[in-house]
C-alpha cells in the first residue's frame, strides 16, 4: 500500500490593519467568485477566489475606494463579477426573470385548476378504497348496521 501525501495551504496572513481587513471582506462578500459562481470570494476557497481577495486588499493598501474596487472588478470582468449587479439592460433579466416566472407558474397553476373543477366527477379515477359506483346513492347509504 502506498501513503499519500497531504499538503495544507497555510492560512493567508491578515492584515496588521484590522480596520482594512473589515474592508477587505465587506467587499469580499459583494463579489462573486467566477469559479464557484454560487459563493462570494469571502466565503470561496478557490485559487482564483483567493487572488480575489489578494487583489482587493492590495488596492485598498493604495488608497482607492470601495467604489473603486469594485469598479475595477466590474470593468475586468463584467456585471457578473457583483454579486448583486446593478438594474440595467443587460442584467434586467436576472431581476425582472424570477417575477415574470412566479406569474407565469401561479398563472398556468389558475387554469389549470379552473379547468379541474368544470370537469365531470366521472372523469376522474375513483379512490382505491371507494367500492366502485357511487357509495353515497347506493341503498342504505349512510345506515348503520345491526
Amino acid at each position: 500500500m502506498g501513503v499519500g501525501l497531504v499538503s495544507a495551504k497555510e492560512a493567508e496572513p491578515a492584515s496588521a490593519d484590522p480596520v482594512l481587513e473589515a474592508r477587505v471582506l465587506r467587499l469580499a462578500a459583494e463579489l462573486r467568485c467566477l469559479v464557484c459562481q454560487n459563493q462570494t470570494i469571502a466565503d470561496s476557497t478557490s485559487g482564483l477566489a483567493e487572488d480575489l481577495r489578494r487583489e482587493v486588499r492590495d488596492q485598498l493598501k493604495r488608497g482607492a475606494s470601495d467604489d473603486q474596487v469594485v469598479q475595477y472588478m466590474t470593468d475586468r470582468y463584467g456585471d457578473f463579477v457583483r454579486y448583486r449587479p446593478p438594474f440595467k439592460g443587460t442584467t434586467a433579466v436576472l431581476w425582472i426573470g424570477p417575477i415574470v416566472l412566479l406569474l407565469v407558474g401561479l398563472s398556468v397553476l389558475a387554469v389549470v385548476l379552473r379547468r379541474r373543477t368544470r370537469m365531470a366527477p366521472e372523469m376522474f379515477e375513483p379512490d382505491e378504497d371507494e367500492p366502485p359506483g357511487d357509495a353515497a346513492s347506493a341503498p342504505g347509504a349512510g345506515e348503520v348496521a345491526r
